[in-house]
């Protein structure tokens, strides 16, 4: 029974090409030519008032509400890498924008497409442009 011994090799080269896709992927650059940097603004999030990631709720319908705007913005394939990892803070309705984009357009759609998402019943954009 050869079988076994082929699954683990097939199992282990397919572990492989993808921890070698994920690499690249990680390594790759955003649309502007160089590695993603959001170190400032991280910095910035990290002693202030604003809301963050770690201040979205667990609360069920929260947690649907950010989904579905992550989805949709996600969705938007015009928008660059930069806005579709903005991040999303769903609470009671109202959802936070927070991260960078590439220009005052996207800021806007962005927001478009947050407010058009069934649920919201206001945006906080605090998103920034990429400069």
């Amino acid at each position: 029974m050869k079988a076994p011994k082929y699954t683990g090799l097939l199992l282990s080269a397919l572990l492989s090409i993808y921890a070698v896709q994920g690499l690249a992927y990680q390594a790759a650059p955003s649309s502007t030519g160089r590695p993603p940097n959001n170190s400032k603004t991280n910095q910035r999030d990290a002693h202030g008032a604003n809301p963050t990631a770690q201040s979205q709720s667990n609360d069920k319908a929260d947690v649907e509400l950010a989904a579905h705007v992550r989805k949709a913005i996600v969705g938007e394939h015009s928008l660059s890498t930069t806005a579709h990892n903005v991040k999303v803070i769903a609470s009671g309705g109202v959802v936070t924008l927070r991260g960078v984009v590439r220009n005052a357009e996207e800021k806007s759609r962005v927001e478009t497409i947050a407010s058009g998402t069934s649920g919201v019943s206001r945006v906080d954009n605090q998103l920034d442009v990429e400069h």
